[in-house]
């Protein structure tokens, strides 16, 4: 990762450090119920404060639209951060001006200081130069820790890295080391498996793959439209019939690229959507007018592994079908199950983002196998896009 400075590239005893963390985590009666985002910030954390650096803490929380809502304080989350990272962690009532100030002015080397929410002011996700210049007045130096903020160009992700030395924080690190294995610098054969329920949401990531990869697995309600453009009837399975074109232009540019594109040969299909529907398991040119595929079948479970079996690269976006409702969960987890199987025997790199791709690679027991799984959402999609995230050019080396 040589485009990045890192914590390696800086001293950071005594230094009021300004971490931009991602703190945006789901909450029930003031509990975090999902602590993903908090286990993946500690190391850096707990770093800064054991190299005696001042941490002082960035983040958003929910969408206040630039003005206070006691909802979205953070101050209900520090006291659970102070149990992850074992130290206490001082709650300021601001991000800038006289609570910020005075909070950070009483620091000590190795504290942690978290800011209340800095989208409380609208020239967070503005830009604002004259809000960003009042965060940067807190720190001597600037760590983004929040890879899925980096998509956007707002005050504390990209407009304070422009006015102090900025790093990388391990997190952010992390996941920008294995997405440039994945697909910046990759080791061929690179697949990708594409899912999800919708080609119009995806259509630029497709567009992106196909010029990349070497196969591209397409699963879920997406493929349907794909099956559609074909000629293959899908009963009453999710299409967008008005993308058939579209789908056959990215074929067409697929061919075109060398890549080779994968589709179901085989699906469970139902003509409800339930788990306690009669279903059956038949071959994709066998689907009857009143069923919908629902997942896919053996047949395909085995043609994707096969797939994978050949890759030395694996980059994972989308589930392959309603893997929320068993059994139709079984294509993704067999899928799954072997990607992780590949990638611990050492045969295969395997990077997996996306909510639903992370939710389905829990419930497989396959994402602690994986190489990396990114928890960050719309950047991680962004990325795949072939897109320019703000947050990140911010911290590369001029």
């Amino acid at each position: 990762m040589t485009a990045f400075q890192t914590l390696d590239d800086v001293d950071v005893k005594e230094k009021r450090v300004l971490v931009r963390v991602d703190l945006n985590v789901p909450m029930e009666h003031g509990e975090v119920t999902d602590d993903t985002r908090l286990k993946a910030i500690v190391p850096t954390i707990r770093e800064i404060a054991k190299k005696e650096g001042k941490v002082i803490l960035l983040a958003h929380f929910g969408r206040p639209k630039g003005k206070r809502d006691p909802k979205d304080s953070l101050m209900a989350v520090a006291g659970t951060l102070s149990r992850y990272i074992g130290k206490r962690v001082t709650f300021a009532d601001d991000c800038i001006g006289g609570p910020a100030e005075r909070a950070v002015g009483a620091m000590n080397e190795g504290d942690v200081v978290l800011l209340e929410n800095t989208r409380y002011h609208p020239g967070e996700e503005k830009n604002d130069p004259a809000f960003a210049k009042a965060l940067a007045k807190l720190g001597d130096i600037y760590v983004n820790d929040a890879f899925s903020a980096a998509h956007r160009a707002h005050a504390s992700t990209e407009g304070v890295a422009h006015l102090l030395p900025s790093y990388a924080g391990r997190s952010m690190q992390a996941e920008l080391d294995h997405l440039q294995k994945a697909l910046g610098a990759p080791e061929h054969p690179l697949v990708a498996v594409v899912g999800g329920a919708k080609v119009s949401s995806k259509l630029e990531l497709l567009g992106n793959l196909v010029r990349k990869v070497d196969a591209l697995v397409i699963g879920g309600g997406m493929a349907n439209t794909f099956l559609a453009a074909r000629g293959t009837e899908v009963g009453k399975s999710l299409c967008e019939h008005d993308l058939l074109d579209t789908a056959r232009d990215i074929e067409a540019k697929a061919k075109a690229a060398g890549c080779a594109i994968v589709l179901p040969v085989d699906a469970q299909v139902a003509t409800a959507f339930s788990g306690d529907a009669p279903r059956r398991t038949v071959d994709i040119d066998a689907v009857g007018p009143d069923e919908m595929i629902l997942d896919i079948g053996p047949k395909s479970v085995e043609a994707v592994s096969g797939v994978l079996e050949t890759a030395k690269t694996l980059v994972w976006n989308g589930p392959f079908g309603a893997f929320e409702i068993e059994p139709f969960d079984a294509g993704t987890v067999a899928v799954a199950r072997r990607a992780a199987e590949l990638t611990k025997a050492g045969r295969l790199l395997s990077v997996a983002g996306g909510g639903d791709t992370v939710a389905a690679l829990n419930h497989a027991e396959a994402a602690q196998d994986f190489s990396y799984v990114s928890t960050a959402g719309g950047a991680f999609l962004e990325w795949l896009e072939g897109k320019v995230l703000p947050g990140v050019e911010a911290l590369r080396k001029h």
